[in-house]
């Protein structure tokens, strides 16, 4: 699966317990009619794949998603969700880009006045 938008925030790497276990949360919010702001956990060596990224920047992240069941000390079973990054990639902004050239106008080319019906399509569609 993957989320797609702007990076809003970016935390700092979290270590816990004695084996070392690292996390690291980025907030991504999507561009769409109702946007959300997903909160995704980057774990272990993967939570390094954030330090090349901004606030701002637009990105595509990979995720997968993650259960857990717990049973507390008064015997009740919990469920939790975790959204987990393992990929992120930068986007090229959509507007404004300068390396894309202008479009000719329609009438800069020759309307086809002829078509030889014998000519057969080629194209496997």
């Amino acid at each position: 699966m993957e989320v797609q938008g702007r990076i809003k925030v970016i935390g700092e790497t979290q270590t816990f317990g004695n084996n070392g276990f690292r996390k690291r949360e980025v907030v991504v919010t999507t561009e769409e009619q109702y946007p959300q702001h997903i909160m995704i956990e980057f774990v272990q060596d993967k939570s390094e794949l954030l330090n090349n990224f901004q606030v701002g920047q637009q990105v595509k992240v990979s995720i997968n998603l993650r259960g857990r069941e717990w049973v507390n000390p008064q015997g009740e079973t919990k469920y939790f969700n975790s959204i987990q990054g393992w990929r992120i990639e930068a986007l090229q902004p959509e507007a404004g880009n300068a390396d894309i050239p202008p479009v000719p106008p329609t009438d800069a080319f020759e309307p086809v006045s002829e078509l030889n019906e014998e000519d057969h399509d080629d194209l496997p569609f």
